[in-house]
């Protein structure tokens, strides 16, 4: 048997969701690491003193109790673990590792016991149900009854909201309440924030960023309190994941950047981070609300009754005394301009980005941390808009991309250097993993090509040759005649343009010239118009004729409309369209097809009426309105075709051409026109004649007329 026992996939319940992480059994203690947030548990082997082994709903868990009465499960063992599991405890923390199975007759009525942070509900010897009593938000009591309230977590699909316990209405044997009893059983392990006490500290008017505003931060000892002039903020120093101090790229300004998990919530909005805005020329001298031998108890040297100096040094030295986590600064890293960080846009907004020793951060809205063991990848890509500046892209393991972009050219070796050293994948390495003696994590010393570079020199090189040829084209564009090359200019649709191009360029002979006009004749500048399609007339409503008959859906919503308002108020016409559709649906085939039979009877009615009205003269009266107007119609289009043809005789056209642009086809079929204005015809003659010759233009005109 080896020193340590690893495990993938192991999962965790936190708050009615299960994360999962990696767990590790070594001699000396037992480690779990989330893959989600990165918080990594860290039990002591001595503090171990119970270990159960039970199936559970994700296979098989573990339960371990300390010493200290913590209490951590993991969950997503095989049940070919057991064996294994229980040697190794057995060797290295002498405990034994015992089977205990849980209760799932499904009985709501037993004993409940308080075990540390944890209530345990067993029915006989075994746990049917537990609960984490920090999951607990809210305690209340009634006669005979004690309720509880749980945080809630986003990441759950289905969150537990209340559990009501009866408590049996027997005093105890010192004469109290055990509803009562029961009740501060639960509040003294419970996550419910009382601001009970003075404040250890209170720093006035800080400016926050996210949330947006300034707050006097107020800092108890087990909380912390923003009081802002809207909204207030309290804040359990078990949430926080993670601390930063990071300096502002005008070296004059401090961010102080505080990780939660979960988050501070206003509405629909969640603030994963909380970003704090200092000047390094303000100064503050504070001192705790408690004395001496209290702080040098409670805090062990890392803080004094009397503090001065820098605003943002006091707030950051306070928060890591109190919340008892590491503050993350910026590392080596140091770019072009020598501040430690790129400025750059995400989501439309500029920001900053860090590069930190495990990790970026971008500040600040919206803020991201990304570390780089979920960091599936990064890419080197060019800005969409200018050379200038470059995008700098992060896949994550779980597909997530963000893209920083808009950072200046000259951060991309800086940027690239580190992000080789920290031998992160890079995704567009090009000629660069085919050179020699180069390895795919090399160091940047050793590695002096630049992919990024050399892209963007053949890009500049493919932009110059461009603009060359643009300025060829350009002096054949001044001397071009439209008298001479008419047949030889090509569309942008053509797909000959490129030849007719090469062609002018080359200067070729005359002759050639003329062998190729009669091939490009079908090409023409002016396009043809096509004919446009008489109007469809409208029909005339006839108001006296009976109304057509609804359909069966219909019949029902208007039926129930009004009950369909009074159980949604304040709903909108639109979406009550959309409940009476669901609604619809669901409905059953009985009760559709009384609805159906409904909507049969109403058009056997429409039927009877329709044939009665017709037989008593009815609906005559639109067929003649509308034959009135087709004569109407007709007059009018005679009248005005034969003012176009006026307008020919006179040589008048709405769409000028020039000269050059009329070819010898149109010519023609003018003359022909002119010929057909003079001869006396009947209106049928003179109008086939006016659309074999007028020219397209003027077919569109008359047609749209």
């Amino acid at each position: 048997m080896g020193d340590t026992l690893e495990f993938n996939e192991i999962y965790q319940e936190v708050k009615g969701s299960w994360n999962d992480g990696r767990l590790r059994f070594s001699k000396q203690s037992v480690v779990y690491k989330s893959s989600k947030t990165g918080k990594v548990d860290n039990i002591p082997a001595p503090e171990i003193s119970l270990a159960n082994w039970r199936r559970v709903c994700l296979g098989h868990g573990i339960k371990l109790s300390t010493n200290t009465g913590h209490i951590y499960k993991y969950d997503g063992f095989k049940e070919t673990d057991f064996e294994k599991i229980s040697a190794f405890f057995k060797a290295n923390y002498k405990v034994e590792l015992t089977e205990k199975d849980m209760c799932v007759k499904g009985w709501n009525w037993g004993t409940a016991k308080f075990s540390g942070p944890q209530l345990s509900f067993e029915v006989g010897d075994n746990p049917a149900f537990e609960i984490p009593l920090n999951n607990v938000s809210q305690c209340a009591t009634g006669k005979n009854e004690v309720t509880l309230e749980f945080h809630q977590n986003d990441d759950a699909e289905v969150s537990l909201m209340e559990v009501r316990f009866y408590v049996p209405p027997n005093t105890g044997d010192d004469g109290s309440d055990p509803v009562e009893a029961f009740a501060q059983n639960i509040l003294s392990k419970a996550d419910v924030i009382q601001a009970t006490g003075d404040a250890v500290c209170i720093f006035k008017e800080l400016q926050c960023l996210t949330p947006r505003g300034r707050y006097d931060i107020r800092i108890y000892p087990s909380f912390l309190h923003l009081h802002g002039k809207t909204f207030d903020y309290k804040i359990p120093y078990t949430t926080v994941l993670r601390l930063f101090l990071l300096p502002h790229k005008d070296q004059r300004q401090m961010f102080f950047v505080i990780s939660l998990d979960p988050p501070i919530k206003q509405g629909q909005t969640r603030y994963h981070f909380l970003i704090l805005l200092f000047t390094k020329d303000e100064d503050l001298s504070l001192t705790l609300n408690m004395n001496e031998d209290e702080v040098e108890k409670r805090f062990e040297g890392k803080l004094n009754k009397n503090m001065s100096g820098p605003l943002y040094e006091i707030v950051s030295r306070v928060m890591k005394a109190l919340v008892n986590r590491k503050i993350t600064v910026p590392g080596n890293f140091q770019g072009h301009s020598g501040s430690q960080c790129i400025t750059c846009a995400y989501k439309a907004s500029s920001g900053l980005l860090y590069p930190l020793e495990r990790g970026f951060i971008y500040v600040h809205k919206p803020p991201v941390y990304l570390r780089f063991e979920e960091i599936s990848c990064v890419n080197f890509a060019r800005g969409t808009t200018t050379t200038r500046s470059f995008d700098f892209e992060i896949e994550t393991k779980q597909n997530n991309q963000y893209i920083f972009s808009n950072i200046e050219r000259e951060e991309y070796g800086k940027l690239f250097d580190f992000v080789n050293a920290k031998k992160l994948n890079i995704k567009n390495r090009g000629i660069k993993e085919n050179m020699k003696g180069t390895d795919g994590y090399s160091d940047s010393d050793e590695d002096k090509h630049d992919a990024y570079l050399e892209r963007m020199k053949e890009e500049g090189k493919i932009r110059e040759e461009a603009d060359g040829s643009d300025e060829s084209e350009g002096d054949s564009d001044e001397s071009f005649n439209p008298g001479e090359e008419e047949d030889e200019v090509a569309e942008e649709f053509d797909s000959n343009a490129s030849e007719s191009e090469s062609e002018g360029e080359d200067g070729d002979s005359e002759d050639e010239g003329k062998k190729k006009k009669p091939e490009k004749k079908p090409k023409k500048v002016v396009k043809e118009k096509k004919e446009r399609k008489p109007r469809k007339e409208k029909k005339v409503k006839d108001a006296g004729a009976p109304k057509r008959p609804m359909s069966a859906y219909m019949l029902w919503l208007n039926g129930n409309r009004e009950r369909i308002k009074s159980e949604y108020p304040g709903i909108s016409v639109t979406e009550i369209s959309k409940k009476a559709g669901e609604m619809w649906k669901q409905l059953g085939k009985d009760r559709k097809e009384e609805w159906d039979k409904k909507a049969e009877e109403a058009k056997r009615q429409y039927e009877k009426a329709m044939k009665e009205y017709k037989e008593s003269g009815g609906g005559g009266g639109a067929s003649a309105v509308t034959k009135e107007k087709k004569k109407k119609g007709g007059k009018v289009d005679a009248k005005k075709s034969g003012g176009e043809k006026e307008k020919k005789k006179e040589g008048g056209n709405e769409s000028f051409k020039s000269k050059e642009f009329i070819s010898s086809e149109e010519s023609s079929s003018e003359s022909d026109h002119d010929r057909g204005s003079k001869r006396k015809a009947s209106d049928d003659d003179d109008d086939e004649e006016e659309v074999a010759s007028t020219p397209p233009s003027s077919e569109a005109e008359s047609g749209s007329d």
